[in-house]
This record gives structure tokens, C-alpha cells and sequence, in this order.
């Protein structure tokens, strides 16, 4: 093993729960992205260097992104990038935004602290987006998942008015074939919940990332097509899903208006994190709508299946053999 991977682990075997000088719980995610990048800005508009500002954030944050950062001793936006596989979804591609912004930043020659207060706005944004998500999907997420056991209690339910409908299930030919039936419903309603869950997250980490990367460059003073190389090469080399259509619009109107392209780019990014959010919104409350289909079309036939038709058979056979 490498020294470096030995340092990475190292790094990576450490208690992340608590940060070792905030004695607190750590937020995590998207959060614990925009939060890290947040004291980094502050450290390095206080004139700290960036690798005591990096050190000083590893002992204050209970990610081990950082320490492993500190540990690669390689210039920070490779170390990043390199600590960031060890994350996954929108925290990795967060992590790797930010490698992209310090590793722009630094190739043009632009303030890092600016730079890293910009991306750290856009983090926050997108966490706040996620939270109003999670609010937003608890409620029908919650009655999906209660409405899940309706065929439980069904089956309880006859139980309690004394027939065996555990025998007839488990041990006659209609109850197998409920079985088979109920349980297929009971997993397509789950997987049908999951996927409608999944489909309304968040996917971009960094909205407006394109614009931001662009307007990092500039503000050090790059031409146009220089910073476009800059922003093009980082998106690349981080693996980074950029959509630079936003771009092309905003530096047309730049050059037609003959106005400085940053501003209009950093306006361009918060309109989108803004059209993500909304979006996100929407597509959470829709959710509660869509919940309905399963619970239509599986859930309340699973539910006659498992609970009325084996209480049915039950009640017929303890009628038939009284006589």
C-alpha cells in the first residue's frame, strides 16, 4: 500500500460523528459541503494560507473529507477530487464542484474567497432544496408507507374475529394462490413507491455550476474564450454535468450588451438554483397525487387478497363443517 492510500485511510478510519472542536453533531451531505466551503472562504479572506485553512477545517468538521484532503498532500483540488470518491449521489458531486471551483479559481488567478462564498450560496441552496423536499414528501411518504400494512391487518383482523385465516393461507391451495398474488402486489407497490420517491430528489448538486465556474474565471480577469478553456477543462477532468446552454446565452448577451459577463453569469446561476427549487417543490407535492396509483391499483388489492378472500374461505369452511 501506498503511503498516500495509507494516509487516506487513515483519514477515512477516524470517528466522523462529532467534530473534534465543535462538539456537535454535523449536519452531513450537501450541508456539511456548503458549511466546509463556507469556513474555508472566511479562513482565507482572514489571510489564513490555504493549507492551514484546510487543516484548520479538517479539526472542525466532523467530515473526513477534509483530513483526507490534509492527508493526500497533493495541490487541493486533486486531494479533493480524490477524497470525494470516497462519497457518493450529491454529496460526491458537491465535493467534486468545489474541486472544481478551487482548481478555476486558482488557474486563473482568482480570489479564492469570493470564489468559495459564491459555491458555498449555491450549496446551501440546493440543501435548502432538499430539506423542503423532505418536508414536503414526509406526509405522503408516511401514509404510503402505513397504508402498506392494510393487508397485515386484514389478516389480523379475522384472526380476531376467531377464523383461521393463518391455516387457510399457509395451508390450502387458495390460500398459496393468495399468496403468490397478495405478495406480488405487496412488491410492486414497494418498488412502485421507491422509484416514485426517488424520481422527485434532487439530481444536480450544483445548479448553475457552469455559470459560476465562468464567472469564478473571469473575475480574474481571463478573456472570454480563456475562462471558457478553464471552465470546459474543469468540468471535464471532474466529471462534473454541466449544462452550458445558460452559458452560451449569458455571454452572448454579455458581448451584444457590452457589459462584464460575471454579473450576468452569477445572476444566471441563482435563477437556476431558483428554477431547481421550484421545481423540486412541484414535483414534491405532485408526489402525494402519484402515491395514489399503487395504492389503487397494488395496495388495496393486495389487501382483499391477503385479508378478505382468506376471511371468506374461512368463514365458508367453518359454515359448511357445522352442518
Amino acid at each position: 500500500m501506498t503511503e498516500r492510500a495509507t494516509a487516506r485511510g487513515a483519514a477515512w478510519g477516524r470517528p466522523a460523528s462529532r467534530g473534534p472542536a465543535s462538539g456537535r453533531t454535523a449536519p452531513g451531505g450537501i450541508a456539511e459541503v456548503a458549511s466546509v466551503t463556507q469556513r474555508l472562504a472566511v479562513l482565507l479572506s482572514g489571510g489564513v494560507a490555504p493549507a492551514s485553512a484546510w487543516q484548520h477545517v479538517a479539526a472542525s468538521t466532523s467530515s473526513a473529507v477534509p483530513r483526507v484532503v490534509v492527508a493526500g498532500g497533493m495541490a487541493h483540488a486533486d486531494s479533493l477530487a480524490d477524497a470525494a470518491q470516497e462519497t457518493r449521489g450529491l454529496e460526491r458531486g458537491a465535493w467534486l464542484g468545489l474541486a472544481a471551483a478551487w482548481s478555476v479559481a486558482s488557474s486563473a488567478g482568482a480570489p479564492l474567497a469570493p470564489s468559495l462564498r459564491s459555491y458555498a450560496a449555491s450549496l446551501r441552496s440546493l440543501a435548502e432544496t432538499q430539506r423542503d423536499a423532505r418536508v414536503a414528501l414526509a406526509a405522503p411518504v408516511a401514509t404510503a408507507r402505513m397504508v402498506l400494512g392494510l393487508p397485515v391487518v386484514g389478516v389480523l383482523f379475522g384472526l380476531a374475529l376467531g377464523f383461521d385465516t393463518m391455516t387457510t393461507l399457509f395451508a390450502t391451495p387458495v390460500g398459496w394462490g393468495c399468496l403468490a398474488v397478495g405478495g406480488a402486489l405487496m412488491l410492486g407497490a414497494l418498488r412502485w413507491n421507491r422509484r416514485l420517491v426517488r424520481a422527485v430528489q434532487p439530481k444536480d448538486p450544483a445548479p448553475g455550476l457552469a455559470c459560476d465556474l465562468m464567472a469564478i474565471a473571469m473575475s480574474g480577469g481571463s478573456s472570454p474564450d480563456r475562462a471558457r478553456v478553464l471552465v470546459d477543462d474543469a468540468v471535464e477532468r471532474f466529471a462534473l454535468t454541466a449544462d452550458p446552454g445558460s452559458l452560451d446565452e449569458v455571454l452572448d448577451l454579455s458581448q451584444r450588451a457590452g457589459v462584464p459577463a460575471a454579473e450576468l453569469l452569477r445572476a444566471e446561476a441563482e435563477e437556476l438554483r431558483r428554477e431547481a427549487r421550484a421545481t423540486a417543490q412541484e414535483q414534491a407535492a405532485a408526489l402525494s397525487v402519484r402515491l395514489m396509483l399503487p395504492l389503487g391499483l397494488c395496495v388495496l388489492p393486495a389487501f382483499m387478497v391477503l385479508g378478505v378472500v382468506p376471511l371468506l374461505v374461512a368463514v365458508v369452511s367453518s359454515t359448511v363443517g357445522s352442518f
